[in-house]
């Protein structure tokens, strides 16, 4: 199963080098931003989104190995899952401590997706609920659960429920987000993450993500997000929605088989086939020969198997990471050589119990 994830994220077409490549995380949220973007730079200079590629770690390898330009995160993110520091750091602190890496973070996009609690419209209304504080004068309010928040850092224990604050549930189910009088949530404010170089590669592309800045307040956000999640709108449809005073329509849902052969069904399943056959291929030349060696020259059988045992134990996420930066790319090169390492131990191994198994 370790593969699939590898198949889903890490096919990624060659680019030519003036191209501006935008990445996206793998949650509705990034994956319109990352549409947002490029239909503000399309038509200015060659530009392509590549969505989906994985969580924090995997696209902030690719930025930094130069795979992709730039992508949209939040403050909160970069401070604590990249750069590991607590509190609030203001801009000029992140740029001061992602410069060496030759990255930058600018745009304020325009919204703050932090924790937030939210309920229902009606009911806040009755108990004159409008802050985190005025919870404090209703103890007897039943709370949902979110195991999330309980877990991370910068939750609230004495708190048990947590809705982003660009959720698209809140504005179809009418919740209201209460107000974080005390301060207590980080900034989460969504922003450009990008290579130093980009300004100056593209000028006009740049100014135009600077014409970003302040662009998507949290109720355009959360509309967008709802035209994705509950709407059966592509993303790219609703990230032209930001240009679009108009609230979302619903959308007819399209069926499984009309998702599933989309227009985009053979192109994905011929660079399926080609990932998979030529990575068994590969793993067929090196692994038949290690498990020779291992059969016939008893001394090595257990440095191989174990070996090719531990390459077998390393997540795949984690080895996709280190593949970026080894190779300095992404997409099929690491693709392949990920699928070739897994495709191992089963070779080698078979090979060597099938020789040793001779009589």
């Amino acid at each position: 199963m370790r593969v699939l994830p590898l198949l889903a994220l890490l096919i990624a077409l060659p680019v030519q080098a003036d191209t501006l490549r935008i990445g996206s995380k793998r949650f509705t949220e990034s994956y319109i931003l990352g549409e947002v973007l490029r239909r503000t730079v399309e038509g200015k200079v060659p530009v392509e989104h590549r969505p989906g590629l994985g969580n924090t770690g995997i696209v902030f390898a690719a930025l930094k190995a130069g795979s992709i330009d730039l992508y949209p995160e939040y403050t909160g993110t970069i401070a604590r899952e990249i750069l590991k520091v607590d509190g609030n750091p203001g801009i000029e602190d992140l740029n001061a401590a992602l410069a060496p890496q030759g990255l930058g973070v600018a745009v304020r996009l325009g919204f703050n997706n932090s924790y937030a609690l939210a309920m229902r419209e009606d009911r806040a209304q009755a108990l004159a609920i409008r802050t985190l504080s005025d919870l404090a004068k209703h103890p007897g309010l039943k709370l949902g659960l979110s195991q999330e928040f309980i877990g991370r850092t910068d939750g609230w224990p004495g708190l048990k429920a947590a809705f982003y604050s660009t959720d698209a549930k809140i504005e179809r189910y009418a919740l209201r987000v209460l107000e974080d009088d005390r301060r207590y949530f980080p900034s989460y404010e969504a922003m450009l993450l990008y290579r130093l170089e980009v300004p100056k590669r593209f000028p006009d592309a740049w100014r135009a993500l600077q014409a970003l800045e302040g662009r998507i307040d949290a109720r355009r956000m959360i509309r967008m997000n709802a035209a994705a999640e509950l709407e059966g709108k592509s993303f790219a449809e609703a990230a032209a929605l930001l240009d679009s005073d108009a609230k979302p329509q619903s959308a007819a849902r399209r069926s499984f088989f009309a998702t599933l052969f989309g227009p985009d069904f053979l192109r994905l399943t011929g660079e399926h086939l080609l990932l998979v056959f030529v990575s068994l291929a590969a793993s067929i030349v090196l692994g038949v020969p290690l498990g020779v060696a291992a059969a016939k020259l008893p001394k090595t059988e257990q440095t191989i198997l174990g070996t090719v045992g531990v390459i077998q134990t390393i997540p795949s996420l984690a080895l996709f990471a280190f593949l970026i930066a080894l190779t300095g790319t992404i997409g099929t090169w690491p693709a392949l050589i990920a699928l070739l390492l897994y495709a191992l131990l089963p070779i080698v191994r078979n090979t060597c119990t099938g020789l040793t198994g001779i009589v």
